[in-house]
């Protein structure tokens, strides 16, 4: 794996902690934390015992975004400003197409490619301290379609219009009201542990089935989707923890699932 400050946390066998951990940069993402966050989000999403996987940032600040910075080296030119986008767009897509619950912790900025990492997670926890937005209108930038499309079916389209065209800042109280957050919390890592802790007890790949539905909702899905869903769903009908669920519920107990 690609050499990025991102970390990974498995003190907890159900719960994943990934951490942005470029503090003194307030989290600003490069070409390598990209393409290292989507090998991260990948190779989670495919071990059965895990839960779900919070992503958050260190020092106070979720992820200001892309580092603009290094722009002059990693988007130089149309061939490599086409491999940075794809190394987003695959991180993004990482998180989005995760069968695993996700949270986003926010502490601080969330913005710009930030923001697209947090509407990309299911859930969205903020402290008082978090603020999101996109500036792409003040960088004459065109947001990719994972976290454009994440956007827009997060806070719906007119919405979404305003988020992009008036690159404004959203702070905690106000994002939870327009949807670009899904509550706001004192501690928001903790809360998101919290809340991925109660998840124990559902099905995993009822959460991943799920998910599959719930994605192609409000577009006509393609027969590759069809048959993921379909897939989906004959993989749990079939697995030992459907028949645990049935036989939990049957002898009105709690069910242990293993994900298989």
């Amino acid at each position: 794996m690609i050499d990025a400050p991102i970390l990974i946390d498995r003190s907890d066998a159900a719960v994943a902690v990934v951490t942005i951990d470029r503090p003194d940069q307030k989290n600003a993402m490069t070409l390598a934390m990209w393409t290292k966050l989507g090998d991260v989000f990948e190779e989670l999403g495919a071990e059965p015992e895990l839960r779900a996987i919070i992503l958050t940032g260190a020092g106070g600040a979720f992820c200001a975004g892309a580092d603009i910075k290094e722009f002059g080296k990693t988007r130089a030119d149309e061939a490599s400003a086409a491999h940075y986008a794809e190394m987003v767009e695959r991180a993004n897509h990482a998180i989005l197409d995760c069968p695993k619950a996700t949270f986003a912790a926010v502490s601080g900025p969330a913005m710009g490619g930030g923001c697209g990492l947090a509407l990309c997670c299911d859930f969205r926890i903020t402290d008082r301290t978090g603020y999101f937005g996109i500036p792409a209108a003040r960088l004459g930038l065109v947001y990719g379609v994972a976290e454009t499309r994440a956007l827009a079916q997060t806070v719906g389209l007119v919405r979404a219009k305003e988020v992009l065209f008036s690159a404004k800042r959203y702070p905690a109280d106000e994002a939870l009201e327009v949807g670009l957050a899904t509550a706001v919390a004192e501690e928001s890592l903790a809360e998101a542990k919290a809340r991925a802790a109660a998840l124990a007890a559902s099905a995993p790949l009822t959460i991943a089935g799920a998910k599959l539905v719930l994605a192609s909702i409000g577009t006509k899905p393609t027969e590759a989707e069809i048959e993921a869903i379909d897939a989906a769903a004959r993989k749990a009908a079939a697995s030992e923890d459907y028949f645990e669920g049935v036989a939990a519920f049957k002898e009105r107990r709690s069910p242990a699932f293993k994900g298989r």
